[in-house]
């Protein structure tokens, strides 16, 4: 009986492992063909361009009431997608960095991916591991990006998924995305656009909303925030550029620190507690989603936010409001 029970879980075993197996081959299929419809499909993009609509003003320092996305601008621009397609586009970036993953995925190419909210020197390190390019040509690939028009030290990475040759050179990668960056962004990025929020402008509002906020819903809330503070030249006081100043000025093991209270003194212009304004230049590499955020910011009288440990979005009119609600998620707040 004992023999007859330990063969049946025996049994069991092997036929769960065998299923979990066959599980992971087919997702890892899955995320294979994903890879590749997506750059077939980047090959066949419809020739009509979107533009990115605008409901910000700087210039008379408002927000239109008129909400001017609908479903169709935000399914074309803020890149709409399933729950599952999100997580596999995560499981794809962090499976791109295994060896044998590429090699299952196919012998001659390579799946390289740019994810929101990388940093220039992420991109190159991520893409140069899996390239095998050594520091020399990680510096190329860095300045014939920067150098293409328009010049920009970051905010041109695009993110995305991308099939090289595993043998392609800084030149070609480049190439690559500098193509994708040009038909997304650039493209969309008409006069009558540019004459109201200038590209740079948007693509560092967008880049502080790629490291402060959850999805694209929160994305257009801080963006009202941001903007509500540009508008009374209050100092946009945002954790993500003290990140960004920390690991520029100092040694880190990560280049998104946690930020601390003594940060708040970095001497860096990436630094908004110290600086009004919005700071030199982006500080990561923002998606189409928040782009059309930074140019479309929910319509709010809040001047401060925060997230709960859930990632709960809380906003308040005044400081004193903003205290009480610290107090009320965190039990503390000054």
């Amino acid at each position: 009986m004992t023999k007859t029970v330990l063969f049946r879980a025996m049994y069991v075993l092997v036929l769960l492992s065998c299923i979990a197996a066959l599980a992971g081959i087919g997702f890892l299929l899955e995320t294979k063909e994903f890879v590749y419809q997506e750059a077939e499909s980047t090959q066949k993009e419809q020739t009509e361009i979107t533009p990115f609509p605008v409901s910000v003003d700087p210039e008379t320092r408002t927000i239109s009431n008129v909400d001017l996305l609908n479903g169709d601008t935000i399914e074309t621009l803020a890149q709409s997608e399933s729950r599952r397609e999100s997580w596999i586009r995560k499981a794809i970036a962090v499976l791109s960095q295994k060896s044998w993953y590429q090699n299952l995925a196919s012998p001659v190419s390579r799946i390289i991916v740019i994810w929101p909210g990388e940093r220039r020197e992420e991109v190159a390190e991520h893409i140069g591991a899996i390239l095998r390019w050594d520091e020399t040509s990680q510096a190329e690939f860095l300045s014939l990006i920067e150098e293409s028009e328009p010049v920009l030290e970051e905010g041109k990475f695009y993110p995305g998924e991308y099939v090289v040759h595993r043998g392609a050179t800084p030149a070609e990668v480049a190439m690559l995305i500098e193509e994708k960056f040009n038909e997304r962004v650039v493209e969309r990025y008409t006069d009558a656009v540019a004459r109201k929020v200038p590209l740079e402008d948007a693509l560092i509002i967008a880049s502080l909303l790629e490291r402060e906020a959850s999805d694209f819903q929160n994305m257009r809330e801080i963006s009202g925030v941001i903007w509500n503070r540009l508008f009374i030249d209050m100092p946009l006081q945002l954790d993500a550029t003290l990140q960004y100043a920390k690991a520029n000025t100092m040694q880190t093991a990560t280049w998104w620190p946690a930020p601390r209270p003594a940060d708040k003194f970095i001497k860096s212009p990436f630094n908004t507690y110290a600086n009004k304004g919005l700071p030199p230049g982006a500080i990561a590499n923002p998606s189409t989603a928040s782009i059309l955020a930074a140019l479309n910011p929910l319509n709010t009288t809040c001047l401060y936010y925060f997230h709960s440990a859930e990632g709960e979005y809380y906003c308040s009119d005044t400081y004193p409001e903003h205290v009480e609600k610290l107090k009320t998620v965190y039990g503390r707040g000054r």
